[in-house]
């Protein structure tokens, strides 16, 4: 479905949302299930985004692209 895009692997911590932020690196943000966590920057690799993509972390831990239908 999606295109990867991202050339650095991320490990994934349980009990953490990832997610590509406006400043183009990935973050870990904690779920509400996880009291006492901060949010947090997890690659050190910054991804140009581009308007009608979505992007998100992979199964295999890298970032990649999918076309949004209405964008």
């Amino acid at each position: 479905m999606g295109q990867r895009i991202g050339k650095e692997k991320i490990e994934r911590e349980e009990g953490y949302l990832y997610y590509v932020g406006k400043d183009g690196y990935v973050w870990a943000a904690p779920m509400k299930h996880k009291p006492g966590g901060k949010k947090k920057r997890v690659g050190n690799e910054k991804i140009t985004k581009e308007p009608g993509y979505m992007y998100y972390l992979d199964k295999g831990g890298y970032v990649a692209r999918a076309k949004m239908k209405n964008a």
